[in-house]
């Protein structure tokens, strides 16, 4: 401690010999910034919407102002970054208040913030005070210049970085010095390379091509892309694209319209442009889509093969809001589909990862952890039976488009009984069409087998199936995969009031139904009500007999499944039948013999897996530990020559049913809770961080089994626990995004700390 003391105090010489020199924003303060601050201070979930990730986030300021308000009686005005205000005066208009500027002769609020953390540094690797709110949940009092002296005098511990190890003293004074100096911004734009250059003209020359049928194909692809961050094959490592609507045509500078959602009325002339996404590259954000020349001609053939015709442009009213497939019917429903189907993995993110930052409205409507497969297209009747969709397209219209708090309950009524005479119509039609096969199940590509954990209010999707067999799975036709999308994301409007966001996850409960529901139809006819009942216990056949329609218990499948437990026979005959689409074995969490670890492995990191596969396969009852872990932990194996494995320990939690919006607690079944345990970081928000050397995994694997108490726990978290005050937490956080961009650089992104917790 005493050489880590001197080696500070010499750097801080260093840097005070170097004061004369301007401090760089682009090159000295925002690295900074990323070390520290981005991990919370990113989208809408910043505190008081400070983000800290580009130069438009710092000069935008603060607001009092949260984005996340599920009471609000009134819809609020939109404040996204790079969207709905341009420059620092343009954002006062709206209320932020600059972090920058000094107010009579005191320091600015920034440096303020930075001084009051400075000087309440937590104890090395200790716990927190147990009063000290970290929850995502804390109110954000985000105090103006002028209020600040009042703010720390009660808050004491408020300052930033906030309730974690702070800055190194080189980069405090760093920051400091730089805010003396004026806080000077020079702004870099990220710019597209030549390569990347030449590949945006030719997606623009395509997205902006006369024509109606050209218009209407656009337009769709547009609203299905919109939220990606799109790279290009051979684009420049960390550059990526965002689909936008601009005033401006190719060639001059993206001058991007501003609509509350995508599928609004731009407003006249408009243009389809591809422009760089600024600033540092957050994972729950980056949501990434691949673009080529070989995309572009599979785009070109899936819409534009048939010479289908448009009679008229659709407009952009609420109806055409409200049910895209009246709006796209002249799109051959093949493309439409196809599309979404190539891409699932980035569909199903969208939704259920979520644009917004905080998804418990979409999120507590689903199960922990469950598997999802697709409908193939040559047997989804939407497909194939035009009098069918013709039939089913009026009944597919989704709410949320009026937000009238009077009109809730009529409101979800009348999408509530469109929705089950649809289930009606689609149960009656497919009791007519043959019995489903493992050919109903589509298998064109790796997105065909997917995994998905919850943890509370976020998500995870993940190409494969991974961990145990989950108690639910998901079978998605083109009606379920298009509403999921257009509810949770093109439709959603996270500024929404109370009634809004109701209406959205009222509705998306309805999906997960019909999801459900239609898996049911692989199982055996007379097995299907006793595993329905299992996934709607106690209060959920209330909800069964409210809301849902009856299922089908009389049409066969065509799937021949032990009677005993079908579900689990799909299940491994899934993993089987689909090994060669990245089935992803899991030998840890589902180990059928003596060698529960993958193959390939350096010997110290098998036997490394090899205990850890202890800890999977037993519920909470019988493995106390997991009563005492959060949802997402991850695990640092570092091994003899240096190099590191990472695992991520899922909390999947039971619950009797996930069928209404409220009293989620009283549906939990704690003792029934697992571990899921995989490599790999499988989360945006790590809930804590464990580091170890390989050969120590069976000791910690031990004494996982034998904690019994918050005592003996708090134990196994002293040994080798990284705690939010331990002298390295930044370096063993920042590890967790170099690991992702080192095995998947593509996805690579600074992860969220804002759910780290007090352990």
């Amino acid at each position: 401690m005493r050489y880590r003391a001197l080696l500070g105090a010499c750097l801080v010489s260093i840097s005070l010999l170097l004061s004369a020199e301007p401090i760089s924003y682009s090159r000295d303060v925002q690295p900074i910034f990323t070390r520290y601050c981005v991990a919370c201070h990113a989208c809408y979930d910043a505190p008081c919407q400070l983000n800290l990730g580009s130069a438009e986030g710092l000069e935008r300021g603060a607001s009092k102002l949260p984005v996340y308000d599920g009471k609000r009686l009134a819809a609020q005005a939109t404040s996204r970054l790079f969207l709905d205000a341009h420059g620092a005066a343009a954002w006062r208009r709206k209320d932020f208040f600059s972090v920058l500027e000094p107010q009579n002769s005191q320091a600015t609020l920034l440096a303020r913030m930075l001084e009051l953390g400075h000087a309440k540094a937590p104890a090395a690797n200790a716990k927190l005070p147990a009063d000290l709110d970290i929850s995502i949940r804390r109110d954000n009092q985000c105090p103006r210049p002028d209020q600040f002296a009042g703010f720390a005098r009660k808050n004491p511990q408020a300052g930033m970085p906030f309730a974690v190890t702070g800055l190194s003293e080189v980069d405090y004074q760093t920051l400091q010095r730089w805010l003396q100096q004026g806080a000077p911004v020079d702004q870099q734009a990220l710019q597209a390379s030549k390569a990347e250059a030449e590949q945006v003209a030719n997606w623009e020359q395509f997205l902006n091509a006369p024509g109606a049928r050209e218009s209407l194909v656009s337009r769709w692809l547009y609203e299905h892309l919109f939220l990606a961050h799109l790279h290009f094959k051979g684009g420049e490592p960390g550059h990526f694209f965002q689909l936008l609507r601009s005033r401006t045509a190719t060639g001059q500078p993206v001058d991007p319209i501003a609509t509350r959602r995508p599928n609004e009325d731009p407003g006249g002339t408009f243009y389809y442009r591809l422009a760089p996404v600024q600033g540092v590259i957050v994972h729950k954000t980056h949501m990434t889509y691949p673009l080529s020349a070989n995309k572009l001609a599979r785009v070109k053939a899936l819409f534009f093969a048939d010479a289908w015709q448009v009679d008229a442009l659709p407009g952009y009213g609420a109806q055409r809001r409200a049910n895209p497939f009246e709006t796209f019917a002249a799109i051959p429903p093949q493309a439409r589909y196809q599309f979404m189907l190539d891409n699932a993995e980035y569909f199903v993110r969208t939704f259920i990862r979520g644009p917004v930052c905080r998804g418990q409205i979409a999120t507590d409507v689903i199960r922990d952890n469950f598997w999802v497969v697709f409908q193939d297209p040559r047997h989804d009747l939407y497909m194939v039976d035009a009098g069918y969709r013709a039939a089913a397209t009026p009944l597919l219209a989704m709410p949320g488009q009026f937000d009238d708090i009077g009109n809730l309950l009529s409101l979800w009524r009348t999408y509530r009984n469109r929705r089950n005479e649809y289930e009606v119509l689609r149960k009656d039609s497919y009791a007519a069409a043959p019995a489903p096969s493992w050919s109903h199940i589509w298998a064109g590509n790796d997105n065909a087998l997917l995994s998905i954990f919850r943890q509370h209010d976020s998500a995870s999707v993940r190409q494969g199936l991974i961990g145990e067999i989950p108690q639910t799975l998901w079978w998605m036709d083109y009606p379920l995969l298009e509403r999921a999308y257009y509810q949770l994301v093109v439709n959603f409007d996270v500024f929404g009031n109370l009634s809004h966001q109701a209406q959205t996850r009222l509705y998306f409960d309805l999906i997960r139904n019909g999801a459900e529901q239609n898996f049911l139809r692989l199982m055996p006819a007379d097995a299907r009500q006793a595993i329905l009942d299992d996934w709607y216990q106690y209060s959920g056949q209330l909800k069964l007999w409210l809301d849902y329609q009856r299922i089908d218990t009389h049409s066969r499948t065509a799937l021949h499944l032990p009677a005993a437990d079908p579900k689990r026979g799909f299940a491994e005959a899934l993993l089987s039948r689909y090994g060669s689409l990245n089935a992803r074995p899991d030998p840890i969490s589902r180990c059928n013999g003596l060698h529960c670890h993958r193959t390939g492995l350096p010997a110290e990191l098998q036997a490394a897996e090899q205990a850890l596969s202890r800890l999977t396969g037993k519920p909470a009852r019988g493995l106390k530990v997991i009563h005492q872990l959060p949802e997402a932990t991850l695990l640092r194996v570092e091994l003899a020559d240096g190099t590191r494995e990472v695992y991520s320990l899922l909390r999947n939690r039971a619950h009797s049913n996930v069928a209404f919006m409220y009293g989620e607690e009283l549906r939990y079944q704690p003792a029934l809770d697992t571990l899921t345990v995989y490599p790999g970081v499988l989360t945006s928000y790590p809930n804590f961080i464990f580091s170890l050397s390989a050969q120590d995994v069976p000791a910690f694997v031990r004494s996982m089994e034998l904690v019994g108490d918050a005592q003996a726990f708090d134990a196994l978290v002293g040994r080798w626990g990284v705690r939010r005050s331990h002298p390295d937490f930044w370096r063993y956080f920042h590890d967790l995004s170099a690991y992702i961009r080192e095995t998947d650089p593509i996805e690579a992104g600074v992860l969220d700390m804002h759910r780290y917790e007090n352990l």
